[in-house]
């Protein structure tokens, strides 16, 4: 009797030692919440936080990043705070030359970037500081820099323009459908960036405009990746996480998708050998030998190559379409360079063309195809406006504010005029912490001179061929959200033969 009665006593013992336990459990994490909360002043009363809050910014402006125009031309440093975020945004480029160059060490990309990305890029050149990002940076810019990747990119976008663009474009000629052209340019630099990263070729740009599976997983992946930022706290998809739910079991099976395929192109690279390759895969290969490294590294250039080339070529024959006089001035320089009977035939030849140049460069000024880029702050700083960064800090620089700034490009910001970068007859580049398209400082984008020759191929190539008419050319983008920028809807255009290319392919 009285074991069982001591017996008891243990039990209820230890039950209301498990409900203290419990409740204890409980109201710690409720405390934890709260600092959190606390921390990130979900309630902040001034007039940015309250219109970001109550989304009401959505009633004067389509996208964003037209917002964050609007607030920082008002500011007097050209700097806003939007403190429900812990995010400082700026449009000065001494603010930003301090942040890519002079304090470099102190603004990394950061644990809360590299955890958004880090289930698809993995270890990633985009998604590591230190040593990790030293080694691959030292690695990818002495591939990238060779002269015989330059050339073996060079020929195989043109034989991607040749074989797949060209005669798609041609098989619409004279139709009254509309065909969208962000589609067209997303499926060519996915088919270029396959071919130059793996050495695989997805087929998406042929005629039939097949769906690539691979294509969609990447997009997929991409897509809700980015989305996660847009989560009020990153605890939000982290728990979607953990239950594996909605977006986060969507992202989970296209992230399967492309490491399937990315572990069959290496494990069959291993076996049949990779010493004559001239892909990205092959040449990294010799030098690693970690297969989960590799696919990291190689997705990451797939990300970086695909959507960037393809929103700037969108934009870029958008406002084409609102300037003829530039698109003219574009085909002269092209008969002075390349003769009307001849084709583009080497890297070389794209040198001449400088006003062509001037215009892609004028277009990313006001459309980048990264709106802006954040940096998070390792301790207490000072900016050079004076702005106080507290140690965690998002800092943020927007390229796409930057383009639109008075007290950056002058009154004729907002005007689409590439003679800006004409200086007697050479194009001259600009600072580029006022111009931060291509980041600045010690990580600039090392696939700059790759994406500027894809685009000024395609560009080249369409604008000598075809009349290309945007449906709507009044209709300003509106933007989704996303790692790049893509025009929601896509860009319908009517695409038109012209009366001399006609003649020059009777005369070929």
């Amino acid at each position: 009797m009285e074991l069982n009665a001591s017996s008891l006593w243990v039990e209820s013992i230890s039950s209301v030692f498990c409900l203290l336990f419990f409740g204890f459990t409980l109201l710690f994490s409720l405390f934890s919440l709260l600092v959190f909360l606390l921390r990130l002043k979900p309630w902040c009363n001034c007039e940015v936080c309250k219109s970001y809050l109550t989304a009401s910014w959505t009633k004067d402006f389509a996208n964003l990043c037209d917002w964050c125009t609007h607030l920082l031309r008002k500011s007097p440093t050209g700097t806003i705070h939007i403190h429900v975020l812990r995010n400082i945004i700026t449009s000065n480029p001494e603010n930003v030359k301090y942040i890519l160059n002079t304090n470099f060490d102190n603004y990394p990309k950061g644990k809360p970037f590299s955890a958004l990305l880090g289930d698809l890029l993995g270890r990633g050149i985009f998604n590591v500081d230190g040593d990790s990002w030293r080694f691959q940076r030292k690695m990818a810019s002495l591939e990238l820099g060779s002269v015989s990747i330059r050339t073996y990119a060079f020929e195989l976008i043109m034989s991607e323009i040749r074989g797949r663009l060209i005669p798609l474009l041609s098989s619409m000629t004279g139709k009254k459908e509309a065909l969208d052209l962000q589609d067209v340019f997303r499926r060519f630099s996915f088919d270029s960036i396959c071919k130059f990263s793996f050495g695989l070729d997805p087929g998406c740009l042929h005629l039939s405009l097949p769906i690539s599976e691979f294509a969609l997983a990447f997009d997929t992946a991409s897509k809700l990746s980015a989305e996660r930022a847009l989560a009020a706290s990153p605890i939000v998809w982290k728990i979607k996480r953990l239950l594996n739910l909605g977006s986060e079991k969507k992202l989970k099976e296209a992230i399967k998708m492309v490491n399937e395929l990315a572990e069959g192109l290496i494990n069959h690279r291993r076996k049949v050998g990779f010493a004559d390759n001239k892909d990205l895969l092959s040449r990294f290969m010799g030098s690693i030998n970690d297969d989960k490294y590799l696919r990291d590294i190689v997705v990451s250039f797939l990300l970086a190559g695909r959507d960037t080339v393809a929103s700037g070529l969108t934009s870029f024959f958008w406002l084409l379409s609102q300037h003829p006089e530039v698109e003219s001035a574009i085909r002269d320089e092209s008969e002075r360079v390349i003769r009307p009977s001849q084709e583009l035939t080497s890297y070389e030849q794209l040198r001449g063309t400088h006003y062509l140049n001037a215009a892609i460069y004028e277009s990313l000024r006001l459309y980048p195809s990264v709106q802006f880029d954040s940096k998070f702050a390792k301790e207490d700083d000072i900016l050079p406006d004076g702005t106080f960064v507290t140690k965690g800090a998002r800092v943020t620089y927007h390229q796409y504010a930057m383009g639109r700034m008075e007290r950056v490009w002058g009154p004729d910001c907002l005007e689409f005029k590439p003679e800006r970068w004409i200086k007697n007859g050479v194009f001259v580049p600009e600072n580029p912490y006022k111009y931060p398209v291509f980041q600045a400082g010690f990580r600039v984008c090392l696939g700059k001179e790759m994406a500027l020759m894809e685009m000024k191929s395609v560009a080249l190539q369409v604008i000598r061929s075809f009349n290309v008419r945007v449906v709507d050319p009044v209709q300003a983008p509106r933007f989704s959200p996303g790692l790049t920028a893509t025009v929601r809807g896509g860009l319908p255009v009517l695409i038109q033969e012209r009366e001399s290319s006609t003649n020059h392919h009777h005369h070929i």
